[in-house]
């Protein structure tokens, strides 16, 4: 019997998820992460079910209703990468080149990434609100050679740093040369040679939410293939049509706009996130024939303040990432759709790793359990042994059977890296809980912990509470000095009406706290609400805790057992 091909070893472990695809305990015992030494996920799978069937596979939301709307099939899409890709070899690129996209929405993404994996470039995805200092910081860091950018955006790298060339898309940039080139370009494109499966294919830079940028390195199957856990998580099988809220740059958007719905022959459905209303995403949810939905939760809380209204008739399964569910979104969607919202766990350095996938009731507050190719475990941060169930520990990878879809590292950081794979172990910096029956809760980043009054604080759980109070839209927990406790936890607050601040704020505090002194122990009570028009997030919903710690009071805070002070 000849051995697989690696297009047919990663079809069968695909496979074996579609095949269990309900059942989380056999998929997980039955799978197995395909181990090619050479993977061209580009041209071993995209281009061979582009050849198999041209439906569509990627679907660009208009500004004028679905008639408006940009259709490319599997096939189109592979020629024009392959033009793409022939391209960008003709102007220089090679193999190991890191390049810089900064793009929107919009179909040279897809293109542009297909062709970088064609030819083995190093691409450095990019969201397009980047400041000049970022854009110098990545080009400097990551040594970038090529940038393919909107070409409105080209005076944001006016002066930067390095040796690299500018390529525009949609219009004309003075120096860059037009993407619009590439359409003259041969169609059929041959690779200079096989790619190793642990060649470099993207260098993330993580949101930054508590210390500087990490620059997140991941090869040609980390991403591509270890994306088979997310799409089993979000429960993608072939020919279902998938929206993902995400902008481009964002790790989320490679995760589930391109590689958990390719992966499963699913159409990808793309908008503006970044212009999106909620009443537009449940407007195309609905007109679209979205079957399965990824949102992160702040879309969500939009949506539920917009009122879901009747459930969108194709939709079969939802789920979100980003930042935890609080159990009231999920009782909402229930109720009102008859649908499990599903949280799910990962990061910028892994695909996902934790999660509710189909057949998995989820637990309101509960993050769910290992998704297939991941053993997942609780360590304690101090002594770094395994906790009881209820402790908290940090969520940590085994790497006796290493998962597929975990980075190769922080690329100029050695010591980060070493940490972080310490003890045969990954270590997340997340902390979580464990139940009797499996099951995990998240707490929050290790360095989000804090000591108040003696005890252990996780911001999450204080915000879950905040958050279930009809007062309150938005909320964030942070440590504060305090003369006796030496810190206290401090709320930051978005005011269900909008307003940050006004004659009924005092009165809305007391009602606030009060309903954390109801529900938890005084070591744990909030002890001071500021109101915020809104909180500082990432494009991706993660609140930027570190901008909360060093922020100096904006306005009015209010106190427990004080007057406004």
């Amino acid at each position: 019997m000849s051995a697989l091909s690696p297009t047919e070893e990663f079809l069968a472990a695909r496979d074996v998820l579609l095949l269990h695809r309900t059942d989380p305990a056999k998929a997980a015992a039955e799978f197995r992460w395909p181990r090619a030494a050479e993977f061209n996920w580009a041209l071993d799978w995209f281009d061979t079910i582009a050849g198999r069937r041209d439906r569509t596979a990627l679907r660009i939301v208009g500004s004028g209703g679905p008639d408006t709307d940009r259709l490319i099939g599997f096939g189109e899409l592979a020629r024009r990468s392959g033009q793409v890709a022939n391209w960008l070899r003709h102007i220089g690129v090679r193999r190991g080149d890191p390049l810089l996209l900064m793009l929107g929405n919009r179909e040279e993404v897809w293109e542009t990434m297909l062709a970088a994996i064609k030819l083995g470039a190093v691409v450095i995805p990019t969201y397009t609100t980047a400041t000049p200092a970022e854009l110098s910081d990545r080009l400097r860091r990551a040594d970038v050679r090529y940038v393919v950018a909107e070409a409105a955006l080209a005076d944001r790298f006016a002066g930067a740093p390095g040796e690299w060339t500018g390529i525009g898309v949609g219009g004309r940039a003075e120096g860059w040369l037009p993407y619009e080139e590439a359409a003259q370009a041969p169609v059929d494109f041959t690779p200079d040679g096989p790619t190793r499966a642990d060649d470099a294919l993207f260098r993330y830079f993580t949101s930054g939410t508590t210390s500087k940028p990490k620059m997140v390195e991941h090869t040609h199957v980390s991403y591509p293939v270890g994306h088979l856990s997310g799409m089993y998580w979000n429960g993608v099988v072939p020919g279902d049509v998938h929206l993902n809220i995400s902008a481009p740059g964002w790790a989320k958007h490679a995760w589930s706009s391109l590689f958990v719905p390719w992966n499963a022959e699913a159409t990808v459905v793309a908008l503006d996130a970044a212009r999106s209303t909620p009443a537009q995403v449940l407007e195309i949810l609905r007109s679209r024939r979205v079957t399965t939905f990824c949102a992160p939760p702040t879309v969500w809380r939009g949506m539920a303040a917009e009122g879901l209204g009747p459930r969108p008739p194709a939709l079969r399964e939802a789920v979100a990432a980003g930042e935890p569910l609080e159990p009231s979104l999920i009782e909402l969607v229930a109720r009102e759709w008859g649908v499990d919202l599903r949280d799910g766990y990962g990061q910028t350095e892994t695909t996902g790793q934790i999660g509710n996938p189909p057949g998995h009731t989820p637990v309101p507050g509960g993050m769910g359990v290992a998704l297939p190719g991941y053993t997942v475990v609780l360590l304690d941060p101090d002594t770094g042994r395994e906790v009881p169930d209820g402790q908290p520990g940090e969520i940590c990878l085994d790497l006796r059977d290493r998962p597929l879809g975990l980075m190769r590292g922080y690329v100029g950081d050695e010591a980060r890296t070493a940490k972080a794979f310490a003890g045969g172990y990954y270590h997340t910096g997340d902390l979580a809980v464990r139940t009797p029956e499996g099951g995990l809760t998240y707490l929050s980043r290790a360095d989000d912990m804090f000591k108040a009054f003696d005890h252990r604080i996780s911001p999450r759980e204080l915000e879950d509470v905040l958050l279930r109070h009809p007062l309150v839209a938005d909320a964030a927990v942070v440590p504060v000095p305090d003369p006796v406790g030496l810190w206290a936890p401090k709320a930051y607050v978005v005011r269900s009406s909008g307003r940050p601040d006004d004659s009924e704020a005092p009165g809305a505090a007391r009602a606030i706290l009060e309903r954390v002194r109801a529900e938890l122990p005084p070591e744990k009570w909030v002890r001071v609400v500021e109101f915020v028009a809104s909180l500082p997030r990432t494009t991706s919903g993660k609140v930027r805790r570190a901008e909360l710690r060093e922020r100096a009071p904006g306005g009015a805070e209010y106190r427990i057992g004080a007057a406004e002070g």
